[in-house]
This record gives C-alpha cells, sequence and structure tokens, in this order.
C-alpha cells in the first residue's frame, strides 16, 4: 500500500479547491462592482439574515478567523454600511448590525449573488444539487464533530 497522498482523490483538498475557485469568481464581481471582500460580503449577508450580532457570533457563524472578521467589520463600518451599538447583556461586545446603506448594498448584490449560483449549479440536475447540499452538510457536520472531539482529547488531563 503506498504512503503517497494524491491531493486530487483528497476531500479536504478538493472541497478547498472548490471553494477556492467559486469565491475567486465572485470575489472579483464583488471587488470590482461593489467593493467589497468576500468577508465583507459574508458579514453582511450574515447580518441581513440574522439582524444585529456581535463580532465573537459571526465568527462562529461565518467560520472566519477572528482577525477576519475584526478587519471585514471595520471597513464596513468605515463605509457606513454597518453600524456599531453596545450590547446591553455584555457591556464589553459590541453589536453589529445593517445600516439603511448596508441593507440598499445587500438588496443589490443578492439578485447577482443568486444569478452566480444558479450558473455554477446549471449542469447539475435538481436531484444533484439537493444531494450535493446534503452530503456537504453532512461532511460539513462530521468535521464539526471531529473537531469537538479533538479539543475534548486536548483538555483530558
Amino acid at each position: 500500500m503506498s504512503a503517497l497522498l494524491r491531493l486530487d482523490a483528497f476531500l479536504p483538498y478538493r472541497l478547498s479547491a472548490a471553494s477556492n475557485a467559486v469565491s475567486k469568481v465572485i470575489a472579483s464581481a464583488y471587488q470590482r462592482r461593489f467593493e467589497l471582500s468576500v468577508p465583507e460580503w459574508r458579514l453582511i449577508a450574515v447580518l441581513r439574515e440574522i439582524g444585529e450580532s456581535t463580532q465573537q457570533n459571526l465568527v462562529q457563524r461565518t467560520l472566519m478567523d477572528k482577525v477576519a472578521v475584526s478587519r471585514a467589520a471595520e471597513r464596513l463600518v468605515q463605509r457606513a454600511l454597518v453600524s456599531r451599538s453596545e450590547d446591553e447583556n455584555d457591556g464589553r461586545a459590541r453589536l453589529l448590525s445593517l445600516t439603511r446603506k448596508g441593507l440598499a448594498l445587500y438588496d443589490a448584490i443578492a439578485p447577482e449573488a443568486r444569478a452566480y449560483e444558479k450558473q455554477l449549479l446549471a449542469a447539475l440536475s435538481k436531484e444533484e444539487i439537493a444531494a450535493l447540499h446534503a452530503m456537504l452538510v453532512r461532511v460539513q457536520n462530521a468535521a464539526t464533530a471531529l473537531e469537538q472531539n479533538a479539543r475534548e482529547r486536548d483538555d483530558e488531563p
């Protein structure tokens, strides 16, 4: 049995390569038309979906690291697309929410995002799209469980 790891057959590599390819094409469109990075768009999309949120919650929701969320949030605040307010439940935390300008930008981008998704999935049947979605959720859940198990092992004395 060979110990050679073939990247083209290695699931983490395939997922990363696919994600990077999709992000690259969409990022260039967001940057060109709306002067947004992918992390900035993700924050806008999540804030539109859930309303206001702390940066810590955005880290968990977007699966981005703290630095990426912090930088994206700061740029969005500077552009008046997102506002910050004090969290009444936690005096140290700040709540982020979309401004009217941020909501208007979301409304301009969302149809384009859906159009890109439609083009990306055009070669797949409805059944294949549903299966792909279900499989990606299962892979993500399995990865989350592996990470949790590793943390628990690390915490053991």
